[in-house]
């Protein structure tokens, strides 16, 4: 829905995801924050973190992911404050806070149970909420977060320990942090800086480092192959700030399409329909990891999707775009699924 907030008397609209439990509540709630991706953030499609969203939702929390100004459908323009990492995590964190003003007004909500997280450009504003000593915010989970700046003029690397070190010095809540060891945009020898910055300056972060996952541990938190690595520790740490962990929702399993016998999956020339180009595209396709999907149309069209939330959905949205016709799935991880 599109949430109305207010921020210095002024007005917007941000485009907000909800998963809430059956019942009438209150519940405790997790707020997850996105990431920035490259180009126009109005460009940038909805966040859902499905796999995330499942662990909570199942242990009776409400997850509630906002697109903040400028971002997606969101209303307002995201503001690029260059070199100065520490002024744009705190303009961030603005629309955090002005999304936990509108919750707690809500009966559904427990707002002296509450969990701040995110995601990279999210992450560093999760960090910097947490310097606001919001009333029912228990702690910070940090997935990835700060904010590379391409460009040579910017000793962005500088800038992100300055940022973490101010935040650190300003936030007496718990946090706990996840980094991997592939991660495209925060190295092992910068994460070891950010975490001696943050906690140095008085902050309270516990470290959970991981080897490789998969081909970028940067966007790790929107596969679900990622949960054996995440959901212990953050189930310990939600135990240890007075947060419930038991599964107290049961989940309708996602429906897998069944394999069938049209084709073995390596079977580049079976693929109907589509050109050379998409052949080529789906030999590219099966070098991909999973969760993984590839959908075709009559007329021809294809796309493929992998990783992140729901790759079956964005490959059918994504091919019914090309083609402006229905397409259908022809694989699925490693099956053939279409239904000729």
């Amino acid at each position: 829905m599109m949430l109305k907030v207010s921020e210095a008397e002024h007005q917007f609209e941000l485009e907000t995801t909800f998963f809430i439990p059956p019942g009438d509540g209150p519940f405790p709630v997790l707020l997850m924050n996105h990431g920035k991706e490259r180009g126009n953030p109005h460009h940038q499609s909805r966040d859902r973190f499905l796999a995330l969203s499942r662990e909570f939702v199942k242990r009776g929390y409400a997850v509630v992911i906002p697109m903040r100004r400028g971002f997606s459908q969101s209303s307002g323009n995201h503001k690029n404050f260059g070199c100065d990492l520490r002024l744009a995590g705190q303009t961030q964190a603005d629309d955090i806070q002005a999304v936990l003003t509108v919750l707690k007004k809500q009966s559904w909500v427990d707002a002296e149970h509450m969990v701040i997280a995110g995601q990279s450009y999210g992450g560093l504003a999760t960090l910097a909420l947490g310097t606001r000593q919001i009333e029912g915010v228990r702690g910070l989970l940090n997935f990835a977060g700060g904010l590379r700046i391409d460009d040579s003029t910017c000793n962005w690397r500088a800038e992100l320990r300055a940022a973490f070190s101010d935040y650190g010095k300003k936030t007496n809540l718990p946090s706990l942090w996840f980094y991997g060891a592939n991660d495209s945009y925060f190295d092992p020898p910068l994460v070891s800086e950010l975490i001696h910055s943050y906690s140095s300056s008085g902050g309270r972060a516990q470290l959970v480092t991981f080897g490789d996952f998969k081909s970028d541990a940067h966007s790790m938190i929107s596969s679900s192959q990622s949960i054996p690595i995440w959901w212990p520790q953050t189930a310990a740490f939600l135990e240890r700030i007075g947060m419930s962990t038991k599964e107290t929702v049961t989940l309708a399993t996602s429906t897998h399409p069944n394999k069938n016998h049209y084709a073995v999956i390596e079977n580049i020339a079976a693929v109907p329909y589509v050109s050379q180009t998409g052949r080529s595209a789906y030999q590219d396709f099966l070098t991909k990891g999973l969760p993984r999907a590839f959908a075709i149309s009559l007329n021809g069209a294809w796309s493929w999707a992998e990783e992140g939330d729901d790759p079956a959905a964005r490959a059918l949205s994504a091919c019914e775009k090309r083609s402006k016709k229905n397409c259908q799935l022809y694989a699925l991880d490693n099956d053939v699924v279409w239904l000729n």
